[in-house]
């Protein structure tokens, strides 16, 4: 390859000041990532080198200028910022530990016209039920941009009422909404969230909430997406180290397999046994055969069922709370039911009766508490309405309608046992009081002659 004309490259490194034969003494911008690289090496330059090296820098400003955390906004500084995890969201702020106050500015996206973008704070956990939010959104009537206070509680979860705008109980010194580089609300919008509270003394770590939305109904806005990537919009930030607890990202079929596992184990292996338990015993010729398909059906539910609650609590983090209770109390019952197996008395044990009963009550109780959080969880998944929830809602039905038309037939077998039952002890009866009259006759019989003989 050709050398190039050295006077050639001594104009273009004036033209552009970083391409000259020896290292420049002029100071570049920190975030020039070729920066040492170009000030530090004695280099001839090819016109290829030269075309790699203008590309990469070409590619780095552009990253830049993207800019996921950029400290210094149009309308003020911060000291520190921080690229948040999802969502293409960042946020810098300036800590003023003489007042204990700090000032944020969130930067997000939005993902529809009529959506929404927010950002909260949560004193207590990091979780979305108690965040004190300001969400922004584009005013119906107007199409201005508006920052709203809301508190957000569990019913928000469920979309039981529509969500409100509430005083919050959080100092709030100020707070302001701005769009970047757009002049409406549109898909992908850059919003800039900005506000200034006042913490509590001595308290640096704060619980950060954020997310957005599709739509907002009034000035109500609905529930975000429930992808794992939306689940995850939190994180617990340090205001003076700039260190930061993410919530870790699950992958995306985590939710699915959580739900499927669970909805066939605990929602449909569960009372199915319970079935095999209850009827199969009456059918002629099983013998002890119902006891084992019943112990394979249950331990199989417990054993699968336990990996489903498992990616359930990777995934909870103390949101749903309900959900997460009613799925404790179910892996518990459920594992009490196991332990039973091995600890039932022998028929003729006088604690029997009560190791029935137990046994009993505890497995109709996870039955119920296993069906109900199936239904749960749907509402939680979203799938309120889905073809899941339907197939799940025909195979219970199916379940149902078979344990009416077996409880029909075991009460009519029954009753007709009992019927059989009663009719053999009465034909039992009159033979011995028919075999007991002509007893007593004979014996009269034998008295009155004798007394005649007498």
């Amino acid at each position: 390859m050709l050398e190039p004309n050295p006077k050639n490259l001594q104009m273009k490194a004036k033209a552009f000041n970083f391409l000259s034969l020896k290292p420049s003494k002029k100071k570049f911008p920190s975030h020039h990532i070729f920066n040492n690289f170009i000030h530090t090496t004695d280099l001839h330059y090819t016109p290829t080198t030269m075309l790699l090296v203008f590309l990469l820098l070409a590619s780095s400003t552009a990253a830049s200028a993207s800019g996921h955390c950029s400290p210094g906004t149009t309308t003020k500084p911060y000291v520190k910022c921080l690229t948040l995890p999802t969502q293409d969201a960042s946020i810098a702020w300036t800590y003023h530990p003489h007042n204990a106050s700090v000032d944020l500015s969130f930067t997000g996206t939005f993902i529809s016209p009529s959506g929404w973008v927010a950002i909260g704070i949560n004193p207590e956990s990091l979780s979305m039920s108690g965040t004190r939010a300001l969400i922004s959104f584009a005013d119906p009537t107007s199409a201005s941009l508006l920052v709203l206070p809301f508190l957000l509680d569990s019913s928000v979860k469920l979309q039981r009422s529509p969500l409100l705008s509430h005083a919050l109980d959080i100092p709030f010194l100020s707070s302001s909404a701005s769009l970047l580089h757009s002049a409406s609300v549109r898909t992908t919008a850059v919003i800039r969230i900005s506000a200034s509270l006042r913490l509590s003394p001595n308290r640096t770590r704060i619980n950060l909430i954020w997310n957005r939305g599709l739509y907002v109904q009034g000035y109500s806005p609905t529930i975000h997406p429930t992808t794992p990537t939306d689940l995850a919009s939190r994180a617990t930030i340090d205001l003076l180290s700039s260190s930061a607890d993410i919530s870790s990202t699950l992958p995306t079929w985590f939710r699915s397999a959580h739900g499927s596992i669970n909805a066939i184990t605990w929602g449909f292996f569960i009372p199915a046994g319970a079935m095999a338990a209850r009827y199969l015993r009456q059918w002629p010729g099983m013998g002890p055969a119902w006891f084992y398909v019943h112990a394979a059906v249950q331990m199989t539910a417990v054993v699968i069922g336990a990996v489903g609650f498992g990616l359930g609590i990777a995934m909870g983090n103390g949101v749903y709370t309900l959900h997460k209770g009613l799925g404790i109390a179910v892996m518990t019952a459920g594992g009490l039911q196991a332990a039973a197996m091995f600890f039932r008395p022998a028929e003729t044990h006088r604690c029997r009766k009560y190791w029935k009963s137990y046994h009993h009550l505890v497995g109709y109780g996870l039955v119920v508490i296993g069906v109900v959080n199936v239904f749960q969880g749907m509402e939680v998944m979203g799938l309120g309405r889905s073809y899941a929830k339907l197939v799940y809602c025909l195979a219970l039905a199916t379940m149902a309608g078979a344990c009416v038309a077996l409880e029909v037939n075991g009460w009519v077998i029954f009753c007709r046992k009992a019927e059989e039952e009663k009719l053999r002890r009465e034909e039992a009866g009159e033979r011995r009081r028919f075999t007991g009259d002509n007893c007593d006759a004979r014996g009269g019989g034998y008295i009155a002659k004798g007394s005649r003989i007498v």
